[in-house]
């Protein structure tokens, strides 16, 4: 989930949120991993906007964002996006400050890892055929020696045009 939050401060005290200590301070909550937090002037995202990436750059599906849509398209001055990674896996009650407004909660298309397992011979284990290390030895040479053989007569053929042979 991405949580958005409305920012109703200068823009010096959006950008000292970043700063270690201060974002759990103004949420009222002991920690939160900055990595999973952004913090930014909606101007950044110039003729994208906030609609646009939260479905474009975040993979909101964009039904999930119908209801708020002209509520994030009005939004000015500073958002800041929360991803549920932050808070390391545990519930956690935000209180949050009263310039942090709660605009709503995303989710993230996620990757649906089902599908039916492959049943084909090759894919069981040991299914490659298998040759004896002689067989295979053998296969190697006759590998090896075609190769010789090609490349052995490219340098003839290259020394006989060098030295005027017919």
């Amino acid at each position: 989930m991405i949580r958005v939050f409305n920012l109703d401060m200068r823009p010096e005290q959006a950008r000292f949120l970043r700063e270690p200590g201060a974002l759990p301070q103004v949420l009222g909550i002991e920690d939160i991993n900055l990595d999973q937090v952004e913090i930014f002037p909606i101007s950044d995202l110039e003729d994208l906007g906030l609609v646009g990436y939260l479905t474009e750059g975040c993979a909101v599906p964009a039904d999930h964002i119908t209801a708020d849509r002209e509520r994030l398209m009005e939004l000015t001055g500073h958002v800041m996006l929360i991803r549920s990674r932050a808070f390391g896996g545990e519930e956690t009650r935000l209180t949050p400050a009263e310039q942090i407004t709660f605009i709503g909660a995303y989710g993230e298309d996620q990757t649906h890892w089902t599908g039916a397992q492959i049943q084909a011979d090759s894919a069981k284990p040991y299914s490659a055929p298998r040759l004896s290390p002689r067989a295979n030895r053998a296969k190697a040479r006759r590998i090896g020696a075609s190769i010789f053989a090609v490349v052995m007569l490219l340098l003839l053929a290259l020394l006989s045009k060098l030295v005027g042979w017919p």
